[in-house]
């Protein structure tokens, strides 16, 4: 039994993805079931934002919230995203790419386009990294996104009918329910004397904010593999999706690695790029692109969790080696 538990300690991340998947598939292929599949569907719908929201408060309640100041590779991170973003939408209006080709670049384009991951920090806090400045990005990364749709999907969607400040409000109403919210009751927490002895409690259980973020990373996993296994497309055609979700995402993290070691935050900047808010991402592609570009970031959400697991058994292998 404590091998299985240890077992789920250091694989959280793949745990967590193949049991989402696993009873998605098994509620959705056993016609005994259809009913408890009903009756759940709902409750995982209300859950998912209760547990980012979770996520994120508890890792607010670790921060310094004096430390939040920009720094040297916030701005080369955002520039590379640009850039990114940019190539995309010049391939698409140059080359007038349609059909097929044109949901894949969507499909790459809004893994690109969509904010740094807000479980990013909790990522960030368990490879050693710097809290206080992935924290920062992340507030930084949403309002970039929040200013690159409205200006870019009209360019490629003349059919999405977006308006910028429509576009702009919309997103920005989104950011501050994400990001602003879980914060703001966090400095309460953390500064109120009344909750002090919650307070401490929160911030003495270890890895909380990690296997809450365990939790709706279940529940995303299986909204994944629904979208995937009713998209209709052919097989062939998803599995292209998934290889160029798998290169990007391994680009993404290497250029913010790469850009990262110049200011000593290899860690943090490698997750600012890499890891995408990619429950966001698939929000935005079906509001606005074709709704198959949804595939797109659903991939990418298996594919930079298995690398996140990597890093963290990494990490986990390296301190051990030390301590011992």
């Amino acid at each position: 039994m404590r091998r299985i538990i240890q077992f789920i300690k250091e694989w959280t991340l793949p745990v967590s993805i193949a049991t989402g998947s696993f009873l998605y598939l098994l509620f959705a292929f056993i016609p005994a079931l259809d009913g408890a599949a009903n009756f759940f569907a709902p409750i995982l719908d209300a859950a998912l934002p209760l547990f980012m929201f979770l996520v994120l408060y508890v890792t607010f309640c670790k921060v310094d919230f004096r430390k939040l100041i920009p720094v040297g590779w916030h701005l080369w991170i955002a520039l590379s995203q640009v850039l990114m973003v940019a190539v995309v939408i010049g391939a698409i209006l140059i080359f007038h790419i349609t059909d097929d080709s044109l949901i894949l670049l969507e499909a790459l384009l809004v893994s690109i386009i969509c904010p740094c991951a807000s479980a990013a920090a909790v990522v960030t806090q368990k490879l050693g990294g710097n809290l206080e400045e992935m924290t920062t990005y992340t507030f930084l990364s949403n309002f970039l996104c929040a200013l690159l749709i409205p200006f870019c999907f009209p360019l490629i969607e003349s059919g999405a009918g977006i308006s910028f400040w429509g576009a702009f409000i919309a997103i920005l109403y989104k950011v501050c329910l994400v990001l602003v919210a879980p914060m703001f009751l966090a400095y309460i927490t953390k500064h109120w004397h009344a909750l002090c002895k919650f307070y401490q409690w929160v911030i003495s259980v270890n890895s909380l904010s990690f296997y809450l973020w365990g939790c709706s990373l279940l529940i995303v996993s299986g909204t994944t593999v629904k979208n995937i296994v009713h998209a209709e497309v052919a097989s062939s055609f998803l599995l292209l999706i998934a290889i160029l979700a798998l290169a990007l995402c391994l680009i993404q993290f290497a250029i913010g690695r790469y850009i990262g070691h110049f200011f000593r935050s290899t860690i943090n900047a490698g997750q600012a790029l890499g890891q995408k808010n990619t429950a966001f991402a698939i929000w935005i592609a079906h509001t606005y692109l074709n709704p198959l570009s949804t595939v797109g970031p659903g991939c990418y959400i298996l594919w930079q969790n298995i690398i996140n697991s990597v890093e963290i058994w990494q990490h986990d292998h390296v301190i051990k080696r030390k301590n011992k």
